[in-house]
């Protein structure tokens, strides 16, 4: 384990036991990667969105550190339930941008997050068939989430998963594929 590792598996055990003044020193710990995975995600979005890799990194740790109840064991552990805490932003950002276009009201500038209708869809139909690949196999849906939307490593993925990096590329690779089957055919159902 790195010295980064291990001070912030030290940090998270500490803000486990109620030393909430360590909160920033993690933050700044953590803030590179995190910023990262933002923009990893932001990278495939349309060049004049008005979402900043910042924002989405800090509403993304705020919402983790609101259910801070939980038991964050490692920097790995941290990253896996970052990833899912930025799925969660982004979806619910797109479900807001999709209710107010129905409701005609104009989205305001002061929104961090903005995407076009046709990517609040894409988003929208990942999510839902991540929940329904999370139904037939809650594995396969924690690596997508992980790799997609944490850019976790396939090694750091199998070592917080407890399983081989071989068992990881083989459900990485099915989930992959049948991710695809879903979306495709999504698309095929609401062309056709």
């Amino acid at each position: 384990m790195s010295p980064i590792d291990t001070t912030v598996t030290q940090l998270l055990a500490r803000l486990a036991a109620g030393e909430i003044h360590v909160e920033n020193e993690l933050f700044g710990l953590v803030y590179r990667d995190l910023r990262r995975m933002a923009q990893r995600y932001m990278r495939a979005e349309r060049r004049d969105h008005t979402l900043q890799a910042t924002a989405l990194v800090h509403e993304t740790y705020l919402r983790m550190l609101k259910g801070s109840e939980l038991k964050l064991q490692n920097r790995s552990h941290f990253f896996a339930i970052a990833s899912k805490a930025m799925r969660r932003v982004l979806v619910d950002h797109a479900r807001g941008l999709n209710a107010k276009k129905r409701s005609g009201n104009k989205i305001s500038l002061e929104s961090a997050i903005v995407f076009s209708p046709e990517q609040c869809g894409e988003l929208l139909a990942l999510d839902e068939a991540l929940k329904r690949l999370a139904a037939l196999d809650p594995q396969q849906a924690q690596i997508i989430e992980m790799r997609f939307f944490g850019g976790l490593t396939l090694e750091a993925i199998a070592e917080l998963l407890s399983v081989s990096v071989r068992t990881v590329k083989r459900d990485w690779s099915m989930a992959r594929a049948w991710l695809l089957g879903e979306l495709t055919n999504g698309q095929a159902h609401e062309d056709g």
